[in-house]
């Protein structure tokens, strides 16, 4: 390949079509994306849809950044949806009980209850769920996070923190995995670099 087809190639826009192609064949792992941001079925559904709506009305995105920009589109839904504020982060979510009652986990998706680890994220409080979603297992910066989440780095850092530290605690009080492998399971149908 030539350096004259490359560059050309680098600036191509994404289309609609190409949109819909990531849509169609990424669909599992961007509706799990949604899924672990809202924690709730009806939320993730109208977060996909709304990511999908904003990717493919969007005209200004390089094409070799079109699936990075979807997985971006359902983030930024996510937050729109849940506004999570950092002074939220030591309470619990409103709509749901707290991790553990007693030693039963409280209810998760259905999507998520065959993979442990995907259902212990589910159980964190929506602040610290996205931080740890965005920093971790989407890898954005604590600048970025804090951007998108319009609040202070250190909100970040203290949220990635406490989830890692309540996912631990998960762990442990369960004790059916070593807590270290509670933040390698980015792999389990969820890579996507």
């Amino acid at each position: 390949m030539t350096q004259k087809y490359k560059n050309a190639r680098s600036i191509e826009y994404a289309t609609c079509s190409d949109f819909c192609r990531i849509y169609v064949e990424q669909a599992n792992s961007l509706y799990l994306l949604s899924l672990l941001l809202t924690a709730d079925r009806q939320k993730a559904e109208q977060c996909f849809l709304s990511g999908f709506d904003d990717s493919v009305s969007n005209t200004s995105v390089f094409k070799e950044r079109s699936y990075l920009w979807a997985r971006r589109s359902i983030i930024l839904n996510a937050i729109r949806l849940l506004c999570p504020r950092p002074d939220d982060e030591n309470k619990p979510d409103e709509a749901r009980p707290s991790p553990l009652i007693g030693n039963v986990p409280r209810k998760v998706p259905a999507e998520v209850q065959a993979h442990p680890n995907f259902a212990r994220v589910v159980r964190l409080n929506s602040f610290e769920r996205l931080i740890f979603i965005m920093s971790v297992l989407e890898r954005y910066s604590d600048q970025e996070c804090s951007l998108l989440m319009d609040c202070f780095r250190r909100d970040v850092i203290n949220a990635r923190t406490a989830a890692i530290q309540h996912l631990a605690s998960i762990v442990i009080a369960t004790e059916t995995q070593p807590a270290r492998d509670v933040v390698a399971f980015a792999g389990v149908n969820y890579s996507h670099r």
